[in-house]
């Protein structure tokens, strides 16, 4: 086994290099921490190497590097890491699949993104697409919020018309979100068949998008409140298609 023990090791430099967006999509490969998450990526077969603190915590089939914790936490994103981390291969899905889909049109907020991959694995979505716009999904915030998730379920990122209109041709019917000109969600028939769209957390779906639905739908609520936040209302509407 290998053993770096130095922060200035130029490996380390290296690594730490991933948490940029630009510089993680350029090596095709990104960090995941903890126990839970690497147990996850090694079922999904993504996970390349490990650096490890004891000998102990081991994959028998993965490159394996012992460090010491000032290490960890130099390249932990977390206060309390724990003293293992993943190297993983990023992979994306290439094709539409399935009967059931999200459609993320320029989700900011990671943990949001999180969330809704999580609740999207919950609710049997097949398959989800991110708009060009949609904050990484390989941000360490959002591979955290998603518990795992992200490593067994279908992700695409691609030009949402383009995948409006080719969902139209394969008879999937098309749900914008929208607090305006929408009907209520009780109030839909539902089909077995659906695409469910959500919109940025400040100014929702935009109109080009919401033009090219079947019907815009929206959820009721207390007059007070002004709107819920997009990963909560995601969730709803999943487990209402999904029911």
């Amino acid at each position: 086994m290998k053993e770096i023990n130095s922060l200035n090791n130029e490996y380390i430099k290296y690594l730490l290099k991933l948490k940029d967006k630009k510089f993680r999509n350029q090596e095709k490969k990104f960090l995941i921490e903890g126990y839970h998450l690497v147990n996850e990526a090694y079922k999904a077969k993504i996970l390349k190497e490990i650096l490890i603190t004891e000998d102990k915590d081991c994959y028998n089939d993965v490159s394996k590097i012992k460090v010491n914790e000032a290490i960890i936490k130099k390249l932990s994103t977390t206060v309390n890491p724990q003293n293992i981390l993943g190297v993983c291969e990023i992979t994306l899905g290439k094709e539409i699949s399935g009967t059931k889909f999200l459609l993320l049109d320029n989700i900011n907020d990671p943990g949001n993104l999180g969330t809704l991959i999580r609740s999207s694995l919950g609710f049997s979505i097949d398959t989800i697409v991110l708009g060009m716009d949609c904050v990484d999904v390989f941000n360490e915030k959002v591979i955290r919020a998603s518990q795992g998730s992200i490593f067994k379920i279908n992700i695409l990122i691609d030009d949402l018309k383009n995948v409006i209109s080719k969902l139209k041709e394969k008879n999937i019917k098309v749900y914008g979100t929208s607090l305006e000109a929408s009907q209520f969600l009780q109030k839909i028939d539902k089909s077995p068949k659906y695409a469910i769209i959500l919109g940025n957390e400040a100014n929702g779906v935009k109109k080009e998008l919401l033009k090219m639905t079947d019907q815009n739908i929206k959820i009721e609520i207390n007059n007070e409140l002004e709107s819920l936040n997009v990963a909560v209302a995601g969730s709803i509407l999943m487990y209402y298609f999904n029911n």
